[in-house]
């Protein structure tokens, strides 16, 4: 049989309770790696843990692990203990975020610094631990690199988005943090990269879809004519943690159907 790209390896997703987080965590233990679900408050660890149900049905391996990203104490914790647990940590998708949106002008500090907070600050703390525990430990023979991390950036790195002024920022600032400390970290032979989904279905933007005059309106923004699914985002995380991408850094992958074409300019603008 085959050896899976991610055989014996050990996945820490964030933000994995649901959408993209756990379409990631599923995909990445059919590849044969042992995912870490993480998720943040105690009223999703039920959607967690059947997350964790559903991959340990199939015959993969995963266990739940509650940590609020923005917290700093929470998230050394939990680095701590899944290299306790597990040895290591060989992978790490930089998932977690969520929506706060208000007008500009409406929009409260505490809006503003809740998503960037998660959105960023959050990525930055998980990050930095698992760089760490790279550098510790090096190249194991598991993965041509040290370690892989993967940054859930946005199609909104790059499209300005009225009215979601914080959740923009927070991508734009994933964008240039991945590609920085991707530059400081290579000679190390860790690889640091981004996915930048487009409209994908899951619950933080259910209301775009909901209904089919509202799916037609977002469909008018993908070239493709399809709404994305949780996953080709994980099939496209699995190829990025894989040595299939070993020659891949400091890079932004789109998978977006096309929304970044410009699609208001399809029929000659």
């Amino acid at each position: 049989m085959e050896k899976r790209k991610l055989e014996g390896q050990i996945a820490i997703v964030t933000g994995a309770s649901s959408g993209i987080g756990a379409g990631c965590s599923k995909e990445l233990a059919k590849a044969g790696a042992t995912v870490v679900v993480n998720y943040p408050v105690p009223g999703a660890k039920a959607m967690a843990e059947a997350v964790v149900k559903d991959i340990n049905s199939t015959g993969g391996v995963a266990i739940t692990y509650k940590c609020d990203v923005s917290r700093e104490d929470e998230v050394k914790q939990m680095f701590a203990d899944v290299v306790e647990q597990f040895g290591t940590v060989d992978i790490l998708i930089n998932n977690a975020g969520l929506q706060k949106d208000a007008k500009f002008t409406e929009m409260t500090l505490d809006q503003w610094n809740f998503v960037i907070g998660v959105n960023l600050t959050g990525q930055f703390l998980c990050a930095r631990e698992a760089i760490k525990e790279f550098l510790r430990r090096g190249v194991n023979g598991k993965s041509k690199s040290a370690g892989k991390i993967i940054c859930m950036s946005s199609v909104h790195e790059v499209i300005p988005w009225a009215g979601h002024a914080n959740y923009a920022a927070s991508k734009g600032g994933v964008m240039l943090m991945m590609k920085t400390i991707a530059q400081e970290f290579a000679p190390k032979r860790i690889r640091i990269n981004s996915i930048a989904p487009g409209a994908i279905a899951t619950p933080i933007n259910h209301d775009a879809w909901d209904t089919a005059e509202h799916l037609q309106q977002l469909l008018k923004l993908i070239p493709q004519k399809r709404v994305g699914q949780v996953e080709d985002i994980g099939r496209a995380a699995v190829w990025l943690a894989s040595d299939d991408a070993d020659y891949v850094n400091g890079t932004t992958l789109f998978v977006d159907g096309g929304m970044t074409l410009y699609p208001g300019f399809e029929d000659n603008g």
